[in-house]
């Protein structure tokens, strides 16, 4: 393993050489050397080899727009041309958590300078509410408002200054109504967006009853802001058949071409969704990127001119809804070595004022509430409160953070409670032989996977010896106090919504031999459009350059699932593997009658038809079978489809299989605290992460390094916080303050787990990566309350709730001397 500085330096050095050779590379011709490092173990990020070959295809390759990224030739949607008339777009927003309208006058803001259009709840020619999965979300609040920063009305003018000038003009009454901001009391008064669910696995009253331990205890988890680089962004421009071509920047164009449609009263052909790229997404453009096109779908189609809207980022932070803020609880029974036996978990999740996704949200977090331990006989409960914020959404991890929270709370508290260093208590409650079915029935196949991590990383890490050094040091040292955590991650991969588990693909071959490939998914610089050229690449044994991938659009791979739940290159990549297999197959075939080869010796390999074995071989370059095929009239063409299998999920039972596998990963985090005014730092950080095969470690490498600082951010410094009104003032980068590069931990090794392939047929036995790093973050949380736990010689657990701010920390710190002090112990 190498420290991130080392990696920092090589990347760097790799990037410098290849950008100029890239750009050089027309004059030299394909094929040229981008001088590769070597070392003694494999540069990730290091991705080209001497002579691109099938293998290349399948590995370690730059991300397919990276010298664009750099270059700033990669075009986001403010970046798009449009036509010279194109109008502006602005939405005025509430400025009431909760009330009812009494007046709205728009008078002054239709004869403010440059204003074209004015609309409301009344122009809407279709639906009114647009909510994702339920009702509940009006595309402009009309009698009722339910949040701050809720649509009220959109105004269209002739420039962005102009539309920003106009939304202010507006005389806008409510009448307030007592609104509701706590969750927890929203719960005991029965105010839900949707039904409470539960999971029960054994008698879990018989567990606690009978156990030689019960604990309990109660969490608050922090919401987080999804602080995308590029805002809510979309370009509407009419069609000459009456209807519209949207540029979004989008994670699920499917669902925001089907929400247009309907707001517009069209069919959904009329409407085109496209998506090239996206400056970042998170989850925070999987449903509330919708609502921008369909305001401005409305403006376009009633002033027949193309509509831009780009919210201020202070608009989009206020009228977004962010990562659920959870109330968690847990009654657990144990054994004297801290073995669950089983227990009570209850979750309250605050989804804002309407269901969004809250329900899969929370249902997520049940699911994960075990982590990658055995809960034993357990009732796990989650309940979705209504509140008077913004809808809460999808964001990386999609609820599972919020439910190992819960877990890993529990870990921490046994292991104070029996005596027992946390890293022991955790290793005997992992998912083994015997107890290898979670709560909510589904059997865990790879558990044996998670030990070896767990194994491999204490040895790589010193962890033991590094322990003795941190209790050491702190029995000496008063105020400055060191904490030590190592954390699994057991994630399942699949939408827990069944029938998105589903892609397409769109894959054409032109007779120069290039080649074509279009999907579903959505990039948002995660380098799934990458690894799908790869897929293509490989199947059909060229390299990398012959492939080019296309934006994304509804009417070439229609009703497609969103961008989401680490679901991506599984999805998207074996329906592309799908269509390249049915072209690499008709090419075969017809190479065997065109040529006169023996069919069972063909095969496509870098770039060429090879047929025969051994050292006697026929080679047909690959343009030329190509060519050739055309004119035979033999089709270059073909779509690909996908479908999860295996998957199910009964709710009435809450028992089933909801995931298709589990994702594995553990980290090391040691942390350094002053408990005197609670300002802390993460010193080192280890992380061992299961990717199966990686289709690219070089992008798996940077998911889970980023998945974890992010992950670290929600838990550390990002800290949402509302007025007794209601409104964010948390809304921008100088009150919300997500990890920059000096937060980075000085020494951080992360490594991926080699030979280990996935246990399911997924796309050649990789595993997902995009969300499962994201929970490598709890360490640094577990470090923090390992640090304070030694101000009372780790007998006591503090709570600690997120996210862990400076101020958290010196007031659990605080907390611990005063209960020291009570109970006369003098330290």
């Amino acid at each position: 393993m190498r420290t991130l500085t080392e990696k920092r330096y090589r990347s760097a050095r790799v990037a410098s050489e290849a950008v100029p050779e890239a750009l050089a590379e027309a004059d030299r011709g394909k094929g040229a050397e981008i001088g590769r490092l070597e070392g003694d173990e494999p540069v990730a990020r290091d991705t080209v080899s001497p002579r691109p070959t099938r293998d290349t295809a399948r590995h370690a390759q730059a991300h397919e727009s990276a010298i664009k990224h750099v270059t700033g030739r990669a075009r986001y949607i403010d970046d798009l041309p449009a036509p010279g008339d194109t109008l502006h777009a602005m939405v005025g927003l509430s400025e009431v958590a909760h009330g009812r309208v009494v007046r709205l006058d728009l008078d002054a803001v239709r004869a403010m300078p440059g204003v074209v259009d004015v609309i409301t709840t009344q122009h809407i020619p279709g639906h009114r509410d647009i909510g994702p999965v339920f009702p509940g979300d009006p595309m402009f609040a009309d009698e009722e408002v339910s949040y701050v920063g809720q649509p009220l009305f959109a105004v269209a003018a002739t420039s962005y200054l102009e539309a920003r000038r106009a939304v202010k003009a507006a005389v806008v009454e409510i009448e307030p109504l007592p609104p509701r901001f706590d969750p927890v009391a929203a719960a005991e008064a029965g105010e839900f967006v949707r039904p409470t669910h539960r999971q029960v696995s054994g008698d879990w009253e018989q567990a606690l009853e009978h156990a030689p331990h019960v604990l309990e205890a109660a969490q608050f988890v922090g919401g987080q802001e999804h602080f995308y680089l590029e805002g809510q962004a979309c370009l509407v421009v009419p069609s000459e058949d009456e209807g519209v071509i949207v540029h979004t920047s989008n994670q699920h164009p499917s669902e925001t071409q089907k929400l247009v449609a309907e707001v517009l009263d069209i069919p959904f052909h009329a409407v085109t969704v496209e998506n090239r790229r996206m400056g970042g997404g998170f989850g925070g453009k999987e449903t509330q990127a919708a609502p921008w096109a369909c305001v401005a779908a409305l403006l376009a189609r009633r002033t027949g001119r193309a509509v831009r809207l780009r919210l201020p980022r202070g608009d989009d932070t206020r009228a977004t809804g962010k990562r659920h803020p959870f109330h968690n609880r847990y009654r657990l029974g144990f054994d004297d070595d801290g073995v669950i036996l089983g227990g009570d978990i209850t979750l309250i999740g605050d989804c804002g004022h309407s269901p969004d996704l809250s329900e899969a949200v929370v249902d997520r977090a049940m699911f994960h509430a075990d982590n990658a331990y055995s809960l034993g006989a357990a009732r796990v409960t989650g309940h979705r409160a209504r509140t008077h914020t913004a809808s809460n959404t999808a964001f990386r991890g999609f609820g599972g953070p919020q439910g190992m929270m819960i877990a890993e709370l529990a870990m921490d508290d046994i292991a104070r409670h029996v005596g027992q260093d946390p890293l022991t208590v955790r290793k005997r409650n992992l998912y083994r032989s015997g107890r290898d079915t979670t709560h909510y029935g589904q059997q865990v196949d790879q558990h044996p996977l998670m030990v070896e991590i767990i194994e491999r990383l204490e040895r790589s890490s010193d962890y033991w010896q590094r322990r003795d050094e941190i209790t050491a040091f702190n029995r000496e040292s008063a105020v400055i106090k060191r904490g030590l955590a190592l954390t699994p991650v057991k994630f399942g991969i699949s939408f827990t919504a069944k029938h998105l588990n589903q892609a397409g693909a769109l894959l054409h071959v032109y007779t120069d031999g290039s080649v074509m490939i279009n999907h579903g998914g959505t990039e948002m610089g995660q380098g799934l459009h990458t690894k799908i050229c790869q897929v293509v690449a490989r199947e059909l044994g060229l390299d990398f350059d012959s492939v080019r991938i296309s934006a994304t659009r509804t009417d070439k791979v229609p009703n497609t699932s969103p961008t989401a739940a680490s679901s991506g290159a599984d999805l998207n990549g074996m329906a592309a593997r799908d269509a390249a297999a049915q072209i690499r197959q008709r090419l075969l075939d017809f190479a065997a009658e065109h040529y006169r080869l023996d069919r069972e010796g063909l095969r496509l390999v870098d770039g060429e038809l090879v047929s025969g074995v051994g050292d006697v071989h026929q080679r047909v370059a690959w343009g030329d079978l190509v060519q050739a095929a055309y004119l035979g009239r033999i089709s270059l063409s073909a779509t690909g489809f996908y479908a999860t299998p295996l998957i199910h999920y009964d709710r009435d039972t809450g028992q089933g299989r909801p995931f298709y596998y589990f994702a594995y990963g553990a980290a090391v985090s040691e942390v350094r605290i002053d408990t005197l005014s609670g300002e802390y730092r993460v010193e080192r950080v280890d992380i061992l992460h299961d990717v199966g095969d990686s289709l690219n470690p070089a992008i798996d490498l940077g998911q889970v390094e980023g998945g974890f600082i992010q992950g670290m951010g929600w838990l550390t410094s990002e800290e949402l916080k509302w007025n007794d009104d209601g409104r964010l003032l948390t809304d921008g980068p100088a009150t919300y303050k997500i990890p920059t590069f000096g937060d980075l931990p000085p020494i951080f090794n992360v490594e991926l787990l080699e030979g280990h392939p996935n246990s399911q047929a997924s796309i050649y036995r990789s595993k997902a990566v995009g969300e499962p790093p994201f929970m490598l973050g709890i360490s640094v949380w577990s470090a923090l309350r390992d640090a304070l736990s030694s101000l009372t010689g780790y007998r006591a657990s503090p709570s600690l709730d997120t996210p862990a701010t400076p101020e958290r920390v010196l007031m659990a710190a605080e907390a611990l001397r005063a209960a020291q002090a009570n109970a006369g112990d003098p330290r």
